[in-house]
């Protein structure tokens, strides 16, 4: 990951964080899925959008989408690893794993 993708998915990751301590689930949410926009293509920081998603969904109390981040840590890490993604993908439990989505434009510029 170049320096400047990985310092986006920090604040991304942080500014999350942030968000769920205050309570703002949902602004939270968004930063994971951008986290996971920028990381998607590097194991490491695809997984740990990923472990943040299922965390969030924990506090939540929906256990389909607790179930749903456990099942996408695992193939996403794997997915990863060998180059087989579904680009553009937000990473959430509300999506299919498998579908492309379109990359919004300011984090086009962030990614290989």
């Amino acid at each position: 990951m170049k320096p400047e993708q990985r310092a986006a998915f920090e604040r991304e990751l942080s500014a999350a964080q942030g968000f769920i301590n205050e309570g703002d689930l949902e602004t939270g949410f968004r930063h994971l899925e951008r986290a996971h926009v920028i990381g998607q293509k590097y194991v490491l920081p695809h997984v740990r959008s990923h472990w943040a998603m299922l965390k969030l969904e924990w506090r939540r109390r929906r256990p389909a989408a607790v179930v749903g981040q456990a099942v996408r840590i695992v193939l996403g890490g794997i997915g990863s690893a060998v180059g087989v993604l579904p680009d553009g993908n937000t990473g959430g439990s509300n999506v299919s794993m498998f579908k492309r989505m379109p990359v919004r434009d300011d984090l086009k510029k962030l990614r290989d």
